[in-house]
C-alpha cells in the first residue's frame, strides 16, 4: 500500500536511528526526531504503518516497534543503484529565435535543486495544477517544512488522511485555502488546523521517454 510522506518519513527515521543506536527509538524520541506535536500523532502514524504491513510492534513496550524486512531491503537497493546527481551542462539552446551553440563543460548538479533542508520526491496525479504546468505523471521536489508563504505550491495533509498538492492561502477566521492552478476546479477551504503543510514545491520533474 502506498505511503504518505509522513509516513515514509517515519520509517526512515526509524531505519536510521537503529542503524546508528542498535536499539529502537522510544515514542517521545520519534516526537522530537520528526518534531512531532504529540505522542498521539506517533501513535496515529504506527498504527497506519502496522496496518499496511510496514511495521509491527509489541504491547506496552516502547522500544518494540519492528520494520517489516522488505521495506529494509528496499531502502537498501534504491541506495545502491542511485546514480550520481551531476550531469554535464554542455550549453544553452534557444526556445525563440535561433542562436549560435556554443559547447561548455560545466556540470549541473541536481543537489542545487533541493535547497537547504530535507527534501524528497513526488509523482503527480491528475489535473488540478496543470495552469502551473504541473501534469498529471510530472514529479516534484518538496522540501520538508511546515513554515510556507501565501502562494507557495505545497503538499498539504488534510484531516490527517488526504494529501493534496494546492497553492498555500491564509484565510479570515482560522481557515486555509488550498487553491487549484486549474480554471476548472474549485478550492479546497477548510479550518486551519485540520491542514499539515508537509513541505514546499521546489522544482518540477518530466520524463519524455
Amino acid at each position: 500500500m502506498a505511503l504518505t510522506p509522513r509516513q515514509k518519513e517515519l520509517l526512515d527515521f526509524l531505519a536510521d536511528f537503529i542503524g546508528e543506536h542498535g536499539y529502537n527509538p522510544s515514542y517521545e524520541e520519534i516526537a522530537a526526531g520528526l518534531k512531532l506535536a504529540s505522542l498521539a500523532t506517533v501513535h496515529k502514524h504506527i498504527s497506519a504503518l502496522e496496518r499496511k504491513s510496514y511495521l509491527r510492534r509489541g504491547h506496552n513496550q516502547s522500544r518494540s516497534v519492528e520494520i517489516a524486512p522488505s521495506y529494509i531491503a528496499e531502502r537498501r537497493e534504491h541506495s545502491e543503484r542511485r546514480p550520481s546527481a551531476d550531469v554535464p551542462l554542455l550549453g544553452r539552446i534557444a526556445a525563440g529565435s535561433p542562436v549560435e551553440a556554443i559547447q561548455g563543460s560545466e556540470t549541473l548538479c541536481f543537489s542545487d535543486f533541493t535547497g537547504t533542508g530535507e527534501t524528497y520526491a513526488l509523482q503527480v496525479r491528475g489535473e488540478s495544477m496543470i495552469d502551473d504546468h504541473i501534469c498529471s505523471g510530472d514529479f516534484v521536489l518538496v522540501q520538508r517544512t511546515a513554515e510556507v508563504r501565501d502562494g507557495e505550491i505545497v503538499v498539504a495533509l488534510v484531516d490527517g488522511s488526504d494529501a493534496t498538492l494546492k497553492r498555500f492561502y491564509r484565510e479570515p477566521n482560522g481557515k486555509v485555502r488550498l487553491q487549484p492552478a486549474n480554471s476548472g476546479m474549485q478550492p479546497i477551504i477548510v479550518d486551519q488546523n485540520s491542514v499539515e503543510v508537509q513541505g514546499r514545491v521546489l522544482a518540477v520533474l518530466r520524463k519524455f521517454q
